[in-house]
């Protein structure tokens, strides 16, 4: 049966990558299950009968967005495909990326420690920020599932436990929104005093809350107050906006670029109602938000393979200027080396994903600032200090001369996501045996599977008194 649903997740990621679309999307299509990937791929089980309609929907339907958006059946009536995929786009399809699937980032998350590490490395830098009323500030730039941002919220309750906090959280799926929204119940209960904001928008507008695109319709601007004084109660609420970020928090693959395109602006804040007195001057206002961070985390906000100008004026340039004064952003990029990437060029043997080192980047981030890099400190630091190792969760026992297929399955996503492989060069390679004989024996060499990261500090100087 494990490799019966193995087979099966390897023939959906295919037909997904050729029709560029979402897998969320195909299991909604195929069998009304959104959630259908995430489940098989953390060991859920399918009957017979289920994995023949999967089939028949592939075989029946070689091409079903492209057929229903040029007015043609499938052969059935389907829901509105368009509502589900308003960003269907023939030229969008070519640019379908590997690292945007969601189910392979939740196994390499589940089964990695980088997110644990990424927190660690993150707390440990809000020692060097000093925060000024009315909030200590922190803007994440990338939220992802949720997981890093819970923790350094904990860490901030242990340094600064009667300040309030005043959070932006940036990220474009509604669905790892939705995981997010999960991890924070109990953050309101430990640290009531909390304003908490999401939302959807580019790297360049989030920190100030507002579209700067000239043609981008409204904002859809939501404050939920919570009532009560319990997790459960702060959860019920928070579960209850589901229809509102299920209607509102969509995107679109840009038609140039392949990267996903908010649909319509959205922020969400969320706080203590009976908090409000004191978080009044914390409340950020539509149309008038102020950025002056003192602490941005910037972990993987930008693919490996993007050119070093591409991150420097895209991503990091704009975040750095939504520092307040004596306010540090904190990079985080994948750095290559270890096993991880001895494993993709047994397959790959001159791919190089990870070009660009923070030195590079660094630099290309000056010239983008302009004269406006003055005010700046930028620090590469050693590499000692710089570097962090994180590793793929396994037993001993499991590296050893039989490795386990779900151990073996596990470590190729892990080296594959991390090193950003297209969905298209990967239909070839799993078609054959070799690539889990390439990941067995660089587990077998090295007793088990690690990556590295590699971090930089950008801090905005003091202004004069």
């Amino acid at each position: 049966m494990l490799m019966e649903i193995t087979t099966l997740l390897d023939e959906i990621a295919a037909y997904c990558g050729q029709n560029g679309i979402a897998e969320s999307t195909f299991g909604r299509l195929a069998i009304n299950d959104g959630k259908l990937m995430g489940r098989l791929r953390t060991g859920g089980r399918i009957t017979e009968q289920t994995c023949a309609r999967i089939r028949a929907f592939m075989r029946d339907n070689p091409e079903p967005l492209r057929r229903r958006a040029s007015g043609q059946r499938a052969g059935k009536t389907w829901p509105a495909v368009r509502a589900l995929v308003p960003w269907l786009n023939p030229e969008a399809e070519k640019s379908f990326r590997f690292y945007d699937n969601r189910q392979k980032y939740l196994l390499f998350v589940t089964t990695s420690s980088e997110k644990w590490m990424v927190a660690e490395r993150a707390s440990a830098e809000l020692a060097n920020i000093r925060p000024h009323p009315p909030a200590v500030r922190l803007f994440d730039a990338g939220v992802g599932d949720g997981s890093v941002l819970a923790r350094v919220m904990r860490a901030m309750h242990s340094r600064f436990p009667t300040m309030p906090f005043y959070i932006v959280g940036k990220e474009i799926s509604v669905e790892n929104l939705r995981l997010t929204l999960e991890k924070m119940p109990d953050r309101f209960c430990e640290h009531p005093s909390t304003v908490l904001v999401m939302t959807n928008l580019f790297f360049s507008e989030a920190p100030w809350l507002q579209s700067r695109l000239p043609d981008a319709p409204p904002p859809v601007w939501h404050e939920l107050a919570l009532t009560g004084t319990t997790g459960h109660e702060f959860e019920q609420q928070i579960t209850n906006l589901q229809p509102l970020l299920a209607a509102n928090w969509q995107a679109h693959a840009d038609a140039k670029t392949g990267s996903p395109v908010y649909e319509r602006p959205v922020v969400l804040v969320i706080y203590r109602k009976d908090y409000k007195f004191l978080l009044e001057p914390v409340l950020p206002r539509k149309g008038a938000a102020t950025a002056d961070f003192d602490f941005v985390l910037a972990s993987q906000p930008y693919r490996a393979r993007a050119s070093a100008k591409f991150k420097a004026r895209a991503v990091i340039a704009p975040l750095a200027r939504a520092l307040g004064p004596g306010g540090r952003l904190l990079g985080i990029h994948s750095h290559g080396e270890g096993p991880g990437l001895e494993i993709v060029r047994r397959i790959w043997p001159d791919d190089n994903p990870f070009d660009t080192d923070r030195h590079q980047l660094l630099r290309e981030v000056k010239t983008a600032l302009g004269p406006s890099a003055r005010k700046f400190n930028f620090q590469a630091s050693s590499d000692a200090h710089s570097r962090f190792r994180y590793e793929m969760y396994t037993l001993p026992s499991e590296i050893g001369a039989n490795i386990g297929t779900s151990t073996l399955l596990a470590a190729w996503n892990a080296a594959v996501y991390v090193a950003q492989i297209e969905d298209d060069r990967l239909e070839h390679v799993i078609s054959h045996q070799d690539y889990l004989d390439a990941t067995a024996e660089v587990l077998r060499k090295h007793g088990g599977l690690w990556f590295w990261d590699e971090t930089y500090v950008i801090s905005r100087r003091q202004e004069p008194a």
